[in-house]
């Protein structure tokens, strides 16, 4: 199982985010949604290490949270509210989200430091992309081809091969199923 605990970073400066989080989060297909569990805090818990992966990088792509991913058993069955939770693996979301607001990425994950590396590494690619790097990115993830997105974006399809290239699109596209598998390896 999965508990992923996300923070708000530098919250005391900033505007509420939580309902954003929320919102954007609210039709994923979770075990229990995200709820608030502090101010500034949300904790949502799952079993599907490909959503944890896609979670814990948009959270990483927006660049105001801190994601704590914890691995391992929780108590059954799960309460209808996620703050009630309980178990190693709410326990071990806390002391990950503890870690991830000091460590490059902003993800850590306690259960699996072979699933945190390959989340750090992905987190760098994504939060360094240009805004261009971004809409060519997101313009695949539609599922269009690549000749489809450059004329979306109306540049030439050399041009979109050169954004995709500099904003790392095939090192992620290989780098989420390992840090899944990893996720995967680690609650058996």
């Amino acid at each position: 199982m999965f508990v992923l605990t996300i923070d708000q970073r530098r919250s005391r400066r900033d505007v509420d985010r939580i309902p954003d989080l929320l919102a954007h989060n609210a039709d994923r297909p979770l075990l229990r949604p995200f709820e608030r569990t502090a101010g500034d805090e949300a904790q949502a818990v799952t079993d599907d290490a490909e959503l944890v992966v896609d979670i814990a990088l948009d959270a990483a792509a927006a660049g105001h949270w801190s994601v704590g991913i914890g691995v391992g058993a929780v108590e059954l069955p799960l309460p209808d509210s996620t703050r009630a939770g309980r178990g190693p693996a709410f326990e071990a979301a806390r002391r990950a989200v503890e870690r991830a607001k000091n460590i490059p990425g902003a993800i850590a994950v306690d259960g699996s430091p072979g699933a945190e590396a390959a989340l750090m590494l992905l987190s760098a690619t994504i939060t360094r992309r240009s805004d261009a790097g971004r809409a060519a990115v997101d313009a695949m993830r539609t599922g269009m081809t690549q000749s489809d997105a450059a004329a979306h974006l109306g540049i030439s399809k050399q041009a979109m091969s050169q954004r995709l290239s500099v904003a790392g699109w095939q090192a992620e596209e290989a780098g989420r199923p390992l840090a899944a598998q990893l996720l995967e390896a680690a609650d058996r």
